[in-house]
């Protein structure tokens, strides 16, 4: 059964990460939950209330469910996986400054291994430096770390620029869901 490397951490957003990790697993793929250290996380529900009494113009995170990473960054091997997952949430702001983290999302890029991207997950592939030159799409406040990568960002759904598939929100889970198993299929 081929591995899928889902990295994450504290506040990783719930739907960014649940709907990719049991889809992945439906299809027959074993989803390795990674994160700073083996332990439980948090995940939040991470978005601008769109009924709210009072507006808000941030983000409002409310607690969601938890999961467990079964391996810390510093112990993957990105040898041992046929691709990556990364989630959004306010988890990458904090994520991207992990050395072991941006060691293996580097090693699956330079491999040309698929990688799938939503949201502020756009902020490890920047860090990582996996961007530079091509043409991605995420959430639109995170347009200037997508550009600050060194890439051309596009307000699409999703978009598709040789092994790195990029989506702007959850509520593109499905169009990316469906690029993403595309790919891992054809490298199987």
């Amino acid at each position: 059964m081929s591995r899928i490397l889902m990295p994450l951490g504290d506040a990783t957003e719930a739907l960014d990460t649940f709907y990719p990790y049991f889809r992945l697993a439906e299809a027959g793929y074993e989803v390795v939950v990674a994160g700073p250290e083996a332990r439980l996380y948090h995940t939040v529900l991470h978005e601008i209330p769109p009924d709210s009494s009072i507006p808000w113009d941030i983000t409002q995170e409310r607690p969601g469910y938890f999961i467990r990473a079964t391996v810390a960054f510093r112990d993957v091997r990105a040898e041992d996986y046929a691709g990556a997952f990364i989630s959004g949430g306010r988890a990458p702001e904090y994520l991207r400054y992990d050395q072991d983290l941006l060691r293996a999302v580097r090693q699956l890029s330079d491999a040309g291994k698929p990688i799938a991207c939503v949201c502020h997950g756009i902020e490890i592939l920047t860090a990582a430096d996996c961007i530079q030159g091509r043409t991605v799409t995420t959430v639109a406040k995170c347009a200037l770390d997508a550009r600050q990568g060194g890439a051309d960002y596009v307000d699409r759904a999703v978009v598709l620029d040789g092994h790195i598939v990029t989506a702007r929100t959850w509520h593109d889970n499905a169009p990316l869901m469906r690029q993403f198993l595309q790919m891992l299929e054809a490298g199987r």
